[in-house]
C-alpha cells in the first residue's frame, strides 16, 4: 500500500512541486491550502505522514502541530522558511517530529519521510518489555505506564525512550540518538534530539526541571536511569 503524505501548504507553486517529487517517488500525496482545511479533513484523509508549511495564514503551523498532536500520534515534518533556532525549536515544541528548510530539497525531505515511515515499522518488533524505576515499557505494544498509569507518547518519543532503556545507564551521544532514532547521519540536527529529551521528560518525569530517569550527562548525551 502506497504511503499516504498529506502536504499542508498555501502557496500553489511549491505546493504542486511537492507533489510531483512526492509521486515521483511512487506515494499518494493529499493537499491542503490552508491549517483549516487540513484539521477539518484531516480523519478522512487519514495520512501516513504530514507535510506541513510553519508559515501558512489564518491557523498557522504551528497550532496545527499543536491540534494534530491533540488528536494522533501522526508523524509530522515542518516547513520553515529558513534554518532560525526560534522556529525550529518551536515547531518540534509544537509536536513536529521533524523539519525541513525552504527551498525545499527532495532527495532530502524524500529521505527524511523514508527514515520517519522506518522507525514506525520498526516500533513493531518484538521485544522484551522493561521496567525502569516507576516505569513500565512495553514495546511490543506501544505501551509505557508510570506508576500503572498509561503515558502517550507521539512514535518518536516512543522510540527515543526505547533507545535509551535498550542500553540501560549507558550514556548515548545525540549522534547516535540521531542515527538510531531518526536514521539521519550526514543531515542530523542536535535540536531534534534536545527538544524531544524536553518533552519526554515532561511526560515520564515526576519533576522534568530535576530529571530522575532521563539524564543529561553534559557535554556527552543522555542516558537512561532507574
Amino acid at each position: 500500500m502506497s504511503i499516504r503524505i498529506l502536504t499542508i501548504e498555501d502557496d500553489e507553486r511549491i505546493r504542486t512541486a511537492v507533489r510531483f517529487a512526492l509521486e515521483d517517488e511512487g506515494w499518494s500525496v493529499l493537499e491542503a491550502e490552508s491549517g483549516e482545511d487540513a484539521l477539518d479533513n484531516f480523519n478522512s484523509m487519514d495520512p501516513d505522514v504530514v507535510l506541513v508549511d510553519i508559515g501558512l495564514p489564518g491557523i498557522n503551523g504551528f497550532e496545527v502541530c499543536r491540534s494534530l498532536r491533540r488528536a494522533s500520534d501522526v508523524p509530522i515534518i515542518m516547513v520553515t522558511a529558513r534554518d532560525d533556532t526560534h522556529d525550529v525549536v518551536a515547531g518540534l515544541e509544537a509536536g513536529a517530529d521533524d523539519y525541513v528548510t525552504k527551498p525545499i530539497a527532495p532527495k532530502e525531505l524524500s529521505a527524511r519521510i523514508r527514515a520517519l515511515m522506518r522507525r514506525v515499522k520498526s516500533e513493531s518488533k518484538a521485544m522484551t518489555p522493561r521496567n525502569v524505576g516507576d516505569l513500565e515499557i512495553v514495546p511490543e505494544q506501544g505501551v509505557v505506564r508510570k506508576n500503572g498509569e498509561a503515558v502517550h507518547l507521539t512514535k518518536t518519543e516512543f522510540h527515543l525512550l526505547c533507545e535509551l532503556s535498550d542500553q540501560l545507564g549507558k550514556v548515548l551521544s545525540r549522534e547516535h540518538l540521531l542515527e538510531e532514532v531518526w536514521g539521519y547521519d550526514y543531515f542530523g540536527d542536535g535540536r531534534l534530539v534536545d527538544v524531544h529529551v524536553r518533552r519526554l521528560r515532561t511526560k515520564v518525569e515526576s519533576d522534568p526541571a530535576h530529571p530522575r530517569h532521563v539524564v543529561t550527562v553534559r557535554g556527552m548525551g543522555y542516558k537512561l536511569q532507574p
